[in-house]
Formats: structure tokens, C-alpha cells, sequence
């Protein structure tokens, strides 16, 4: 079994992620912003956060509570969300005002709980749906499996 490192996976990930959705057909080609964000075991525990990681897009918040916003609340709850508008979603952070919905998928690791977050911005209103969920989180659980996660 070779080890990859986690920074060269999501790296090549969110890469591979922004060529795909943006070769689909609409609304997968208005994708605007693909990438993660890892737990940063730095934080206390009373206050976990994710930091950026590797993405493709306009920049991007640097840091995000566990319980805020999408990419927050994926976190918190180690549940996916699907946000088909995200002007309805309470407390969103709106780090590229363009964004109009997203999927934000958590990425666990047996015994270390979420590790790290998948996050796909979308320039139009319902820009992903259930298969995109299905697959995202079939990605997710590879990544939690073939990384190396602190």
C-alpha cells in the first residue's frame, strides 16, 4: 500500500474536482470554487475550527468555526449539506458573493471524528443534487482512507 500524503491528495483532488464539474454540462460547469478545509487540531477542543486547504478559485476564507456557516455546520453535525440557495442558509459566510448554492460533504476518519470538509460552490440556484452527494461522499471516504490524517 504506498501512503500519500494528505497536502498531495486534496491538493490533486480540488484540481481534478474543478476540471470535472466545469466540463459538465450547466449547472455543474458554473461551479466557481472547489476545494477543502481540515480540521486544525491547534484549536481547543472547546473550539474546533477548519483551516483553508487546498482549492481551486477565488480566495477564500483562511479559518471557519465548527457550527458556522455550511462548511461549519458539515463539520459540527458530520453530516453532508446540500444547499440549493444559500442566501436561505442561516449564518452563511459569503466568502465570494457570486456563489448562489453549495455541497459541503465531511471527511471522517474512524476515531479521529471529521477531519476535513469537501466544499463546492456553485454561480446558480440548485447547482448540485443527490448524486452529486452520492459521489462526493464515496470520494470523501476514500480521501479518510488513503490520507495521511493527524
Amino acid at each position: 500500500k504506498i501512503e500519500l500524503t494528505k497536502g498531495s491528495n486534496l491538493s490533486n483532488t480540488s484540481s481534478l474536482l474543478w476540471h470535472l464539474y466545469r466540463s459538465l454540462p450547466s449547472p455543474s460547469s458554473s461551479v466557481n470554487w472547489a476545494g477543502f478545509y481540515v480540521h486544525d487540531h491547534t484549536s481547543p477542543p472547546t473550539k474546533p475550527r477548519l483551516i483553508l486547504g487546498p482549492f481551486q478559485g477565488k480566495v477564500a476564507c483562511q479559518t471557519i468555526n465548527f457550527g458556522r456557516g455550511v462548511c461549519g455546520t458539515a463539520a459540527a453535525t458530520q453530516t453532508t449539506q446540500l444547499v440549493p440557495d444559500v442566501e436561505q442558509f442561516p449564518g452563511h459566510i459569503a466568502c465570494d458573493s457570486s456563489s448562489k448554492s453549495e455541497i459541503v460533504v465531511p471527511i471522517m476518519v474512524e476515531g479521529k471524528g471529521v477531519v476535513g470538509i469537501i466544499d463546492i460552490d456553485c454561480t446558480v440556484e440548485n447547482g448540485f443534487d443527490q448524486i452529486d452527494k452520492e459521489y462526493l461522499e464515496k470520494l470523501a471516504d476514500f480521501l479518510a482512507k488513503s490520507s495521511d490524517w493527524p
